[in-house]
């Protein structure tokens, strides 16, 4: 790819937003060994010294990818909870069937927002940090309120964080299975959201 002046790719400031842009769809192409701040700086059309302005290293670069991540999920979370129309039960339903799609689309992204190359090296940031824990926190809300409209199974009987962790667990479990190619028909993966569904509400 050519070399593109840095003024002519982008304005206002936003050269974060554009490296954070570009990495992501790097780190969908090939990975994240693949990935490097010099490879990102020749793939944007600035100097090889440009992102070091706004991440110290791959790790910082890498949080910043994880971390629009947990912004998208929040997002998408927020609006299916506070759509207009569907039923509670509906909203329940597209809760864990978004959340395994989130997964099957960005497989790569997904991986690193919840792997171990972040959390269990403890090599997380707190601007990282400050996206991910009001992620959970809102399945938490969410999870919270669905017990208190006796929705789920067992309401009242487990504390919400319990019971969002369960909740949790499961499409998380679902969603590495599809993108570990365990499951690789998608039909099924949607037969299994379904039951999953179906496990948890009140009938």
């Amino acid at each position: 790819m050519k070399n593109i002046p840095e003024k002519s790719k982008y304005h206002h400031g936003d050269l974060r937003t554009t490296l954070l842009t570009v990495a992501g769809e790097m780190l969908k192409e090939g990975g994240i060994e693949e990935l490097s701040l010099r490879k990102l700086a020749a793939r944007v059309g600035v100097s090889r010294t440009a992102p070091y302005h706004h991440f110290k290293d791959k790790n910082a670069l890498l949080c910043g990818i994880a971390e629009s991540g947990f912004r998208q999920l929040h997002q998408m979370n927020k609006s299916s909870f506070n759509a207009d129309g569907p039923s509670t039960k509906e909203k329940f339903s597209s809760f864990i069937h978004e959340y395994v799609n989130f997964a099957k689309a960005n497989p790569d992204l997904y991986e690193l927002m919840f792997g171990r190359t972040i959390w269990k090296q403890e090599n997380s940031t707190s601007e990282l940090r400050d996206a991910a824990y009001p992620c959970f926190q809102y399945q938490v809300n969410m999870t919270r309120e669905w017990q208190q409209l006796k929705l789920l199974n067992h309401s009242g009987e487990e504390s919400a964080l319990r019971a969002s962790q369960v909740l949790w667990g499961t499409v998380h479990g679902i969603a590495k299975l599809l993108i570990d190619g365990i499951y690789t028909d998608v039909a099924h993966v949607e037969e299994i959201c379904d039951y999953a569904v179906d496990m948890f509400l009140v009938h």
